[in-house]
């Protein structure tokens, strides 16, 4: 069965569920490379944990709101999240990854204006720089994995914007 036909049998709460529970597992799969088989996260990583966190939460919140225009704005703003984060993905593996430092980078500004860090150092605190951080997955680079997923969850908000535009 393909995506297409499994996403045409799911509600729009459903595919929020989803969506939130994809972003979820994601998070758990980058903490696990982090503490667990001791893979050092850049900015660029960091700065998507942060957008999956991201839509993560308006997924969650899509699934739990019932009104159609607050839905239609979480599913917008996944999109919007997730082709960020594809960028992100896609520059961290075509630049960042070749740089011997990500000092000064927009992810490294982007965190440090936000001051996740302090926040929650477990989950976004940088302890590699950009060139330091690779880390391979089945011999696929993480960003690739990460890549992949934002399109994925482009796709799956897409088609909740389809479907509520429908009015379904």
């Amino acid at each position: 069965m393909s995506l297409v036909t499994s996403l045409r049998a799911l509600t729009t709460t459903q595919r929020f569920a989803a969506v939130a529970l994809a972003c979820a597992a994601a998070l758990a799969l980058a903490l696990l490379a982090q503490y667990g088989f001791a893979k050092q996260p850049c900015p660029w990583c960091i700065l998507q944990r942060l957008i999956f966190i991201a839509i993560g939460a308006l997924a969650l919140l899509g699934a739990l709101l019932g009104a159609r225009l607050a839905r239609i704005v979480c599913a917008a703003l996944v999109l919007a999240f997730a082709l960020l984060g594809a960028a992100a993905a896609q520059w961290q593996n075509a630049v960042a990854a070749k740089s011997s430092s990500c000092n000064l980078t927009l992810a490294d500004k982007v965190l440090n204006a936000l001051d996740v860090e302090a926040l929650m150092p477990t989950l976004f605190k940088v302890t590699a720089n950009c060139a330091d951080a690779e880390v391979r997955v089945f011999g696929v680079a993480f960003e690739h994995w990460s890549l992949a997923l934002y399109l994925v969850l482009a796709f799956v908000a897409t088609s909740i914007l389809l479907k509520l535009r429908r009015g379904v």
